[in-house]
């Protein structure tokens, strides 16, 4: 018989058997204003199925195992023959197949498929962020081939169909395919045009073999790699089948898998070259410029994965408040706690808000939007994924004791909280990626101007942020050294333009007082105590 000092009270349920799409107001309404009303309602479909997947208790018990089941390398069979194969806990293959299936590789084949895959993919992130890096590996892999149009009409109907199938295989007897990237280097890091790795060219027109290593190979157990190699012409983009056409292993040796802060679930690998043969991808010497569209791609789905955690944070902070008791009442009624939950629900909400934004510029494919991306996506890159840990930090402490605990799962997203501000270049990278666009490109700068000037007039803050942004503007010179500054302001004031267009006036009120009106403390749940609080608590609590 039980003791009675074992009775348990006042602990909230867990957040599961909920529609994780139609619980986020900011994430439904976002799809709502940027897709068309013909895709609606199908959209509207899958979104809210994944949803219910993704709050549902088996699919998040998934997550939990392929997280704690890490991947193991496997470099030989039984008999001794290189196989240099990576095992995942089924757990993984479970999940990576709904996201195939859900159309997270998919979005270049379909009408307003940017938006719909980036919706999907802040919903997908909540169940285990593992799984998005070779989704996302493969959907940016797309635009890189399209620089090759016969290599595009090969790989692209793989690339992006919904069938996950992941048997060793060549390519071309494959249903749907997934795709890697290694770029980075022991001595190069960010600095891709110090890489070592050669490539030497064969008989056969656009084939090559390259010899060399590389330092982080994103899902290493994928079907093709995008890569960087010196050719003879200079450094170039090229396409490693994990399989011959013949189906044999392609030389692909992975010496070891990192041991990872967080990700877990996800494999990351140091992998050599020694006469791997690669197809060519675009002209010699032009490998940046090759691959500089798969790196946008990814950057943004940086933006978006962090906005998935945040949203995921604050849902578990929100519904841990809701029914949690403390000094007479709920946690959520409580002032205090209340400016804590809305500061926190802000920058989620404004995260969702433009990483929608910007997929809908991808969808539109213009000029003016394509100028718009090239200056918003590095600096959304930058100070999004920056403002995940702090959330996942507070949120935790949201739960108190509670939330340090691995069973609450507030552990797991605060170690991955991280990754996407490093992954695709950090911080200082995309600072400068945004000045050099800033000095070469004014067309950048225009357009973005045109994006925010759009909600002039509509709150005197945001009119004051827009004026001293353009007073930081007008003087460039030795602007390297403020270089985050400026960046961080103009990704703010891009979230404060978007918030007066679209979000209720109570959510809009407050991001501009604190962010950009100066009414703010160092630390979340030092808002104007003022302002309508309440509202954008109960906006952002997880209730479909």
């Amino acid at each position: 018989m039980a003791a009675s000092t074992h009775t348990v009270t006042n602990q909230a349920p867990p957040l599961v058997s909920y529609d994780v799409f139609n619980a986020d107001r900011a994430l439904v309404e976002a799809v709502d204003r940027h897709l068309g009303p013909q895709l609606l309602d199908e959209a509207h479909g899958d979104l809210s199925a994944l949803g219910l997947t993704s709050g549902s208790a088996q699919v998040q018990a998934w997550g939990a195992l392929a997280n704690e089941n890490p991947p193991k390398l496997r470099t030989h069979d039984r008999y001794g023959n290189r196989v240099d194969e990576v095992e995942f806990h089924p757990s993984w293959h479970r999940l990576l197949g709904k996201g195939v299936s859900a159309g997270l590789t998919a979005a270049w084949s379909r009408p307003g498929g940017h938006v719909r895959r980036a919706a999907a993919f802040v919903v997908w992130t909540q169940v285990e962020a593992g799984n998005g890096c070779p989704l996302s590996m493969t959907h940016a892999a797309v635009p890189a081939l399209r620089t090759d149009p016969a290599l595009a009409a090969e790989w692209e109907p793989r690339l992006t169909s919904m069938v996950y199938d992941q048997d060793p295989r060549p390519a071309g007897q494959k249903a749907g395919v997934l795709f890697g990237m290694g770029m980075t280097e022991k001595q190069g890091g960010s600095d891709v045009r110090a890489n070592t790795t050669t490539a030497r060219a064969l008989a056969e027109d656009g084939t090559y073999e390259l010899t060399g290593h590389k330092w982080f190979c994103s899902a290493p157990m994928s079907d093709g790699f995008l890569v960087l190699a010196q050719a003879p012409g200079g450094l170039t983009c090229f396409l490693v089948p994990r399989v011959l056409a013949d189906g044999t292993r392609n030389v692909f040796r992975i010496q070891r898998l990192k041991d990872k802060l967080g990700n877990r679930s996800n494999a990351s690998a140091e992998v050599e070259f020694d006469g791997t043969w690669a197809r060519r991808v675009g002209d010699e010497g032009r490998g940046v410029r090759t691959i500089i569209g798969m790196v946008a791609a990814t950057r943004l789905d940086c933006v978006l994965g962090s906005a998935g955690l945040m949203r995921q944070a604050v849902a578990q902070a929100v519904h841990h408040s809701t029914y949690r008791e403390a000094f007479g009442g709920r946690l959520i009624d409580k002032p205090l706690m209340r400016n804590v939950l809305a500061d926190l629900a802000l920058e989620s909400e404004a995260a969702t808000t433009l990483g929608l934004r910007l997929a809908a510029a991808y969808d539109d494919g213009g000029e003016q939007e394509r100028a718009f991306l090239r200056i918003a996506v590095p600096a959304a890159k930058y100070w999004v994924t920056k403002r995940c840990t702090p959330v996942a930090v507070e949120a935790l402490e949201c739960l108190g004791g509670n939330g340090y605990v691995e069973e609450s799962g507030m552990p797991r997203l605060l170690r991955e909280s991280p990754l996407n501000s490093v992954w695709e270049g950090a911080g200082n990278i995309q600072a400068l990626d945004v000045l050099r666009a800033l000095q070469r490109e004014p067309a950048a700068l225009n357009a973005y101007l045109q994006e925010v000037g759009k909600a002039r007039g509509a709150d005197h803050r945001l009119d004051g942020a827009i004026k001293n942004l353009l007073t930081e503007l007008a003087d460039l010179d030795g602007i390297e050294g403020r270089a985050r500054r400026l960046v961080e302001r103009i990704a703010v004031v891009l979230q404060g333009s978007l918030l007066v267009r679209f979000a209720p006036s109570e959510v809009a009120d407050a991001f501009c007082a604190s962010r950009l009106g100066g009414d703010w403390g160092a630390s979340f749940g030092t808002l104007p105590h003022t302002l309508d609080l309440g509202s954008v608590v109960e906006r952002a609590r997880p209730v479909s």
